[in-house]
């Protein structure tokens, strides 16, 4: 692995005011541990130091990586693809409902490009971003309109929505990236960002075993003071937050496989079920605090 880039600023609000937060290791990948550090002024947690734009991508190379692949290769991501097909459509529902007009739509970290595709089907104008070369070809196939970055969009361009679902955590040029954003969209248009939540109950209850941390691959780590903060940082107001209920079932299940690696799946389902219908259950009476939130958000 490559050289690692140290922060001497919150990438957030560029404070440089910040504490160690915690030791976490990579379950997922290399097994290797990294730093986070938690802002003491806009409350962000980033790993740090981490690894720059091109070393970050040998992190990414797993068959397991289940947003750059097309395969069911084991039974995790067998369930996460079953359960997929009914996010696309509550994702499909919810941008028919934030606009009265089907027009661009723009989706930042596209992946192998589901969500475009229904959304194309369904009359919108689809854009997508995506750094992985084998997640590009794929969305290429689907008809999808491509850009290499999002600093690689044209000037005056504009879109009605723009998505971020899990991307946001993975943005190197977090300032700048969200400032493009704020112009890239229309006056009376809406951002969705989609980030796992450290304040969840299942993060407090598999601790350095949490699979949402996914270490280095997630730059930043987020509770709802600091998306607030993001908001206010860069020109847009949060207008509504939305649970991503499924997600608890999915991380539990990734965090028992790390925790237990000696198990069968079959114990890994079924505890990750438990412990996902648990981390719903607290959510809801404490401040919402889901595995993941949803962010509705519009410009000031």
């Amino acid at each position: 692995m490559g050289e690692l880039e140290r922060l001497n600023k919150c990438p957030l609000c560029k404070s440089g005011l910040f504490l160690n937060y915690s030791q976490i290791q990579d379950h997922f990948f290399s097994k290797k541990e990294f730093l986070l550090c938690q802002c003491s002024k806009c409350n962000l947690v980033f790993t740090n130091p981490r690894p720059d734009k091109e070393t970050i991508q040998e992190y990414y190379q797993s068959e397991d990586y289940i947003s750059h692949k097309n395969k069911s290769n084991n039974l995790v991501n067998f369930l996460y693809k079953q359960v997929r097909t009914v996010t696309l459509k509550r994702k499909l529902q919810l941008i028919n409902s934030l606009s009265s007009r089907k027009n661009k739509l723009l989706d930042i970290g596209a992946g192998t490009g589901h969500f475009l595709e229904i959304a194309k089907n369904n009359g919108w104008k689809t854009y997508g971003i995506e750094p992985n070369t084998e997640a590009q070809k794929l969305l290429e196939q689907k008809g999808i309109s491509t850009y290499e970055d999002i600093l690689s969009i044209p000037k005056g361009k504009k879109f009605t929505i723009i998505t971020l679902f899990h991307v946001l955590e993975h943005i190197h040029d977090l300032r700048k990236s969200a400032k493009k954003i704020n112009k890239l969209l229309e006056e009376n248009g809406t951002l969705i960002i989609a980030v796992p939540n450290i304040d969840s109950y299942d993060s407090k209850f598999y601790k350095h075993y949490w699979a949402a941390w996914d270490i280095p691959r997630h730059l930043y780590h987020f509770d709802q003071t600091s998306i607030q903060n993001f908001a206010e940082e860069f020109g847009f107001r949060i207008a509504d937050i939305k649970p991503m209920s499924f997600d608890s079932f999915y991380i539990s299940m990734l965090s028992e496989k790390y925790i237990n690696p000696g198990k069968s799946p079959l114990k890994h389902l079924m505890k990750g079920l438990i412990n996902g219908w648990k981390s719903n259950k607290w959510a809801k009476k404490n401040q919402k605090n889901y595995s993941s939130l949803m962010f509705i958000l519009k410009k000031k």
